[in-house]
């Protein structure tokens, strides 16, 4: 975070300082919400979570090196003071805070992206193209709500060239709040699909919510640019919403930024050719699956537009990993057994991205089994017997050799269609928990086989994914 006093904090944020002994004493470290994240110059967030409050915690932070708490309390005794600055929403000082910050860097430009699949992996490739033409700031993981985005802003100081903050919603106007903590220059929309379909009500209400992106850039004449999916109906109609110049990405011969010769190359990894307004250069991913083409021409678009040539996002695309956590992250075990824990989180669409996936990693080597362990996609509302009946469906015609279901009732529709769609029967198994699932694979699978594991964050099944690496002991001990 760029450095500011005590007092210049307080005053940013409508606060009132509290036990503090040095009001210019400055703020130099990051913006935390985790007291085991302090270091030496940093801010404190105490928030209240849903097991323990972190006003608890302030003490400890400041012992840390936490410069000061930022509290809706105060939170020292007379006999062992605490420096606070006292506000009546701790959330929202941190928006105003990030607000604040984002308005001094002057040289900095904020990348914006929001959609109903890839956002993180997308966000991912954008700072790892972005940071080989300056120091870049992006959101770590999926970070990327009134609470997640303030701290991510609030990483930036003023030598950073690229802010690049992903931005999700739960309902109307939520973007739009995040834009305004915010404001970017550039903004991406990757899709409209289904996921949190049931709080929205559908996807053209999920459209709407996502279109406050483009609506919050600034008109063309001001640099504005809106980097719209050329292949999503919904995405491409957006572009009557902006005053920005628009940009279109994706398979479509009048995609600016599009991709030609797709195909599958070393066990599922894509490469294609990228076609741009100045020219045209050749990739090959180290990520898994087809669905990261579109990822990665959402990513070159934004690279394009801040001056990167064609050639330098090639390379950058090629060399790109994952950089977080549970999204198609593939381990191969000393027998050969491959695991993809891609448990992070699970919708329709990106349930079908995976496991075109694993067909394609399986396919690779003759005789490989390939086994999609999957577990609930939360959200659904109304939709949701028919997203899971029509998963498990899938899974049968991509001649996935086993579905593992795993958890209730949603897990059961999963399972349904599988055997709904199958001959025998045998194409699906139901289980109740991450342990008999565990039980199952340990007893079933041989060298060779590729097992992916995915479900909504929620179910946890990164679990299962560390269980099938850790050893016999550490499994049945943490289970049994």
């Amino acid at each position: 975070m760029i450095a500011l006093s005590l007092t210049e904090i307080a005053g940013l944020v409508g606060g009132q300082p509290h036990d503090i002994p040095d009001p210019d004493l400055k703020v130099t470290g990051p913006v935390v919400i985790d007291s085991r994240e302090v270091r030496p110059g940093s801010l404190f967030a105490a928030l209240p979570g849903e097991r323990v409050d972190g006003h608890d915690f302030a003490r400890g932070a400041v012992e840390a090196g936490a410069v000061a708490v930022l509290a809706a309390r105060p939170v020292g005794t007379p006999d062992a003071p605490v420096p606070a600055i006292v506000v009546p929403d701790v959330i929202a000082a941190m928006g105003a805070l990030a607000r604040a910050v984002v308005e001094r860097l002057g040289g900095t430009t904020v990348v914006a992206l929001t959609g109903s699949a890839g956002k993180t992996s997308t966000k991912d490739l954008i700072a790892q193209l972005l940071q080989r033409r300056g120091p870049t700031v992006w959101t770590p993981g999926n970070f990327n709500n009134e609470i997640g985005l303030p701290v991510a802003a609030l990483s930036a100081d003023e030598a950073t060239q690229h802010l690049v903050l992903e931005m999700g919603a739960r309902g109307k106007g939520h973007i739009r709040y995040l834009t305004e903590l915010t404001p970017p220059r550039v903004g991406l929309v990757l899709n409209v699909g289904t996921a949190h379909i049931g709080e929205f009500g559908g996807r053209e209400q999920i459209a709407e919510a996502k279109g406050e992106l483009v609506e919050a850039l600034p008109p063309a004449e001001e640099g504005g640019v809106a980097v719209l999916n050329a292949d999503d109906p919904l995405v491409r109609a957006m572009a009557s919403r902006t005053k920005a110049r628009t940009v279109l990405f994706g398979e479509a011969e009048d995609a600016d930024v599009r991709a030609g010769n797709v195909r599958l190359a070393d066990g599922g990894r894509p490469a294609f050719t990228l076609h741009t307004p100045t020219g045209c250069s050749d990739v090959t991913m180290r990520l898994y699956g087809e669905h990261h083409v579109s990822n990665a021409l959402a990513a070159a678009a934004v690279a394009h537009e801040l001056g990167m040539s064609v050639d330098e996002i090639a390379v950058a695309l090629s060399e790109a990993g994952q950089l977080s956590r549970w999204r198609m992250e593939v381990t191969e075990r000393s027998d050969g057994v491959t695991v993809v824990n891609d448990a992070y989180n699970a919708n329709p669409e990106s349930m079908r991205a995976a496991l075109r996936a694993l067909v394609a990693m399986g396919a690779a080597t003759p005789g490989r089994r390939t086994w999609a362990v999957l577990g609930p996609m939360a959200e659904l509302g109304e939709e949701s017997l028919a997203e899971h009946d029509a998963v498990g469906r899938l899974a049968v015609r991509l001649n996935v050799s086993k579905l593992v279901a795993v958890g209730g009732q949603e897990a059961a529709w999963l399972d349904m269609g599988a055997k709904n769609e199958g001959s025998w029967g045998e194409e699906s198994v139901h289980v109740s928990d991450v342990r008999a699932a565990v039980d199952l694979l340990r007893s079933e699978l041989r060298p060779g086989d590729v097992v992916l594991v995915k479900a909504s964050r929620s179910v946890g099944l990164e679990r299962l994914a560390q269980a099938l690496l850790d050893g016999e002991g550490e499994v049945a001990g943490r289970w049994a």
